[in-house]
């Protein structure tokens, strides 16, 4: 977003067209904007009508690695990213992890270089991400129009993929090693769903889609370390005395779990496991 009635101070010309600033509450932020930097000097105040954007990073660290990238590539690269990130931000209605704005602006501009070099990335991992994150992929889709629209170059369809991973990285606020993790760790477990239970489940129902959605938060709990709080004991023996078929689902889930990753599950994890297999499997 702009910063209307935000007075912003430079503190270091990065290019023509970003500059690293001080709003006047002393924080740190990049401006963009077409020209904002031209013979402009350290402490000068922004001319609002210059600013096309404002990108507020969460830490110093931050902030240098995305001043650091939009030094590096083409303007228009950097305003069809941040457009993208922008629009996928609308359309999902949450928050994305700031960061997304250095990892897929680096990802894309890389992207984009490979293909000018005719090297292009097979994403082993398309169906799974289609299927596991149906409307970030479309996000992903609709960046690679937006892209051949805007630039001219046409990516393969291996980066919506890789582009909709980007993008359940900022909203799960992972990295992307982890990601690849949970995919693959929601893909084995419907494999041992699916084996277990002896049926094929209605991927468009939305009992499907909420076990996909907890398998996600699920996953990185457990690579993030996190852990779900309920210390409801009568609820937690209820539903083990109630759905003892599908609680032992959940300890098959817990068995692969602890045997690859060498991670424990806690029985309100497994109690929550349990619910979905129930309502998946009715």
């Amino acid at each position: 977003m702009k910063g209307a009635d935000i007075v912003y101070r430079v503190k270091k010309v990065v290019n023509n067209n970003i500059v690293c600033a001080i709003d006047d509450k002393e924080e740190e932020v990049i401006l963009r904007g077409l020209g904002i930097g031209f013979h402009k000097k350290s402490g000068e105040e922004v001319p609002e009508e210059l600013i096309e954007k404002v990108y507020r990073m969460d830490g110093t660290k931050s902030t240098n690695k995305l001043q650091e990238l939009l030094a590096e590539i083409p303007l228009e690269y950097v305003e069809v990213c941040t457009d993208i990130i922008d629009h996928a931000r609308d359309i999902l209605g949450r928050r994305l992890n700031n960061n997304i704005y250095i990892t897929l602006t680096d990802h894309i501009s890389f992207a984009i270089t490979r293909q000018k070099e005719n090297l292009e990335y097979k994403n082993a991992m398309l169906s799974e991400i289609k299927c596991f994150y149906p409307q970030e992929y479309e996000l992903g889709v609709e960046a690679l129009s937006i892209i051949e629209k805007r630039l001219g170059i046409r990516l393969s369809i291996d980066e919506a993929g890789f582009i909709a991973l980007h993008i359940v990285n900022a909203e799960l606020d992972t990295n992307m090693s982890s990601m690849v993790q949970i995919t693959e760790l929601i893909q084995k477990i419907l494999e041992i769903v699916t084996e277990y239970y002896q049926m094929q489940f209605d991927e468009e129902s939305l009992y499907y889609s909420r076990f996909i959605t907890h398998l996600k938060f699920f996953g990185q709990r457990l690579f993030m370390k996190k852990e779900v709080k309920n210390d409801d004991k009568v609820f937690q023996e209820m539903i083990k005395t109630q759905y003892p078929n599908d609680y032992e689902c959940a300890k098959l889930i817990q068995q692969h779990i602890k045997k690859v990753y060498k991670k424990d599950i806690t029985e309100e994890e497994m109690m929550f496991l349990t619910v979905h297999l129930r309502r998946i499997s009715m």
